[in-house]
């Protein structure tokens, strides 16, 4: 067991200690999908959604949750964010890509973050439009890159982030 990080020696789970850690620039960008219908995605675009503005409370929804990541995943370090980014991009025929990005200058990564920000993103969409399409699908929630830290940078093949 002693190979997992968040397990100890005597197999109980705990939180890392990252103390001694070199604090670095640490970036992470993450995206996930929305697939509803296209009639949806131009009621999205008209702002004729009911409950208001999707991608304008979408994308609050995204950088709060990165903000409270360590109080919904277990043996999450709390950490002071200094960006996050949350932006949209939206097909006529019916996906809107979320793309997000978290920034920090610390002693740990900040993937779940990033993470975190593109799932409740995306939960906020489908909570906004499930009155009109109750069988959208949210796909594809995914690590696209991050740089900082010990492990130095890694990309999804094929990533693109602004």
């Amino acid at each position: 067991m002693s190979d997992l990080t968040h397990i100890d020696q005597h197999g109980h789970a705990h939180m890392v200690d990252v103390s001694a850690k070199t604090s670095s620039l640490r970036t992470a960008c993450a995206s996930a999908r929305v697939i509803t219908r296209p009639d949806v995605i131009a009621r999205i675009r008209q702002a004729e959604i009911k409950k208001g503005d999707v991608l304008a409370t979408a994308r609050i929804a995204g950088i709060m949750a990165a903000k409270k990541t360590s109080d919904l995943i277990p043996l999450c370090h709390p950490l002071a964010l200094s960006k996050v980014s949350v932006d949209f991009s939206i097909d006529d025929r019916g996906e809107i890509l979320i793309n997000t990005l978290c920034r920090l200058q610390g002693q740990t990564g900040v993937e779940m973050e990033a993470l975190t920000a593109a799932s409740v993103a995306a939960l906020t969409i489908y909570d906004m439009c499930k009155a009109v399409d109750p069988a959208m699908q949210i796909t594809e929630i995914r690590l696209q890159e991050k740089q900082g830290g010990k492990s130095g940078h890694w990309q999804r093949n094929g990533a693109h982030h602004d």
